[in-house]
């Protein structure tokens, strides 16, 4: 995909052209896996369909609703009631009058849960990610972040100043040379460190302590997105509960689009300075409408699951279920990336054998995305399964079955295609 990012010539209109008749010869051989719609919700068995209209069944494990929350009566229940009381509409940026006394309560509720001093909402994670810092972050300021940072980090970073510093996945050390680096030379803007508590694509966790740390050293500020962990791992707090750092982090960004049954983001932070300042200068925000009566109580009532014994019992079966997956995995010669997480990104390495896989899955009844480069590395393609507290062992006992054959069928293939190039030449 990063061949059609830049287009050239006159006529705007025309620059989709080269990058649909790639797309459309994938569709067309049925290469294209994306832009798939589900029938009646994220269930952890359903009816889809591709983008051609053609109709999938299967196990599900593409679906980010970590807890199973999104169809829960309860959370339901709340939604419908928040639609009689307070209408489906915000009708308004929180900087005017989109606020309601629910998004007013979940701010609170977000900060206390944190240790946090303060919090703003946002409407969606990514506008969370982008609005930090585009908010806080100016032309002579410097950004120095983790390489794989989330693309709304780094929209936002490149939006905000041309001083972006990228150090190596998880290096602290080589996050500490950059800081030294640009201290050596300047002592008087900003520092914006920027870090995710549980890294999406390959399952992994920094050393928060010591990154924040290192920050304090160089005076810089850390920002830890903890949007795949908050509310799904530890005792719902993600890393920053784990490694004992609730209170003790600068700025703490999250989604609720995972575990909490909804759109939406937040920015958690130590002053109500900073919150008004992001509420009025950070543009995803100032000009966006606000989060949703509904989307507010059903993220209220969800963080009420959450930090409630059902919460500890939910968790306790996502992470039995991400452990049998990836014992399962084991168990049939498929690889997988990273520490247990409700993302287990199974192994496929060349794009050519993750696409042929990828044409099978849902004619074997498996729905499973597929991250190919440039989202990863070229070479390093996988396939990010997605686990659910509500999914059943048969669940991941057929899942990865069907995995296997896919894989099994589709390496047949490659050689297949191999050899007959070979005769060919």
């Amino acid at each position: 995909m990063r061949d059609f990012r830049v287009q050239s010539g006159a006529d705007l209109l025309q620059r989709g052209d080269k990058f649909f008749h790639w797309q459309n010869t994938r569709r067309e051989n049925g290469l294209w896996p994306f832009s798939r719609s589900t029938q009646a919700g994220p269930g952890t068995v359903c009816d889809a369909a591709d983008d051609r209209g053609n109709p999938i069944h299967g196990v599900n494990f593409a679906s980010q609703d970590y807890l199973s929350l999104s169809a829960h009566p309860v959370m339901r229940a709340v939604a419908i009631e928040t639609i009689r009381s307070h209408g489906v509409h915000s009708a308004g940026s929180s900087a005017l009058v989109g606020n309601t006394n629910l998004s007013v309560e979940l701010e609170r509720r977000i900060a206390d849960y944190l240790q946090m001093e303060e919090a703003i909402l946002y409407p969606t994670g990514w506008a969370a990610g982008y609005g930090i810092i585009r908010g806080l972050v100016r032309s002579a300021d410097h950004i120095v972040m983790d390489q794989l940072s989330h693309v709304c980090l780094q929209e936002g970073a490149n939006a905000a100043t041309r001083n972006i510093h990228q150090f190596r996945h998880l290096d602290v050390e080589h996050c500490r040379r950059k800081l030294a680096g640009i201290r050596a030379s300047d002592t008087e803007n900003g520092i914006l460190v920027v870090t995710e508590g549980l890294f999406s694509m390959d399952s992994d966790t920094p050393n928060i302590a010591a990154l924040q740390e290192v920050c304090h050293e160089y005076g810089a500020t850390l920002v830890v997105d903890v949007a795949h962990d908050f509310g799904a791992l530890g005792d719902g707090r993600g890393h920053i509960g784990l490694q004992a750092m609730l209170g003790r982090v600068d700025l703490v960004m999250g989604s609720f689009s995972k575990t909490f049954g909804s759109n939406g983001g937040f920015v958690a932070c130590h002053s109500r300075a900073i919150k008004e300042y992001l509420r009025f200068y950070s543009p995803s925000a100032t000009f966006s409408n606000a989060l949703s009566p509904m989307q507010a109580a059903v993220v209220l009532k969800a963080l009420d699951i959450v930090d409630s014994a059902e919460g500890v019992e939910l968790r306790a079966k996502l992470l039995h279920n991400v452990n049998l997956l990836r014992s399962t995995l084991t168990a049939n010669g498929l690889e997988y990336y990273g520490d247990p997480s409700a993302i287990v990104a199974v192994k496929m390495g060349t794009e050519g054998l993750a696409r042929l896989v990828s044409r099978r899955l849902p004619v074997l009844g498996l729905l499973s995305n597929l991250v190919e480069y440039p989202a990863v590395a070229k070479g390093a393609a996988r396939f990010r399964m997605q686990v659910m507290a509500g999914h059943t062992e048969d669940n991941i006992v057929r899942a990865v079955a069907i995995m296997k054959q896919a894989v099994t069928e589709a390496r047949a293939e490659l050689e297949q295609v191999g050899e007959t190039r070979a005769a060919a030449a």
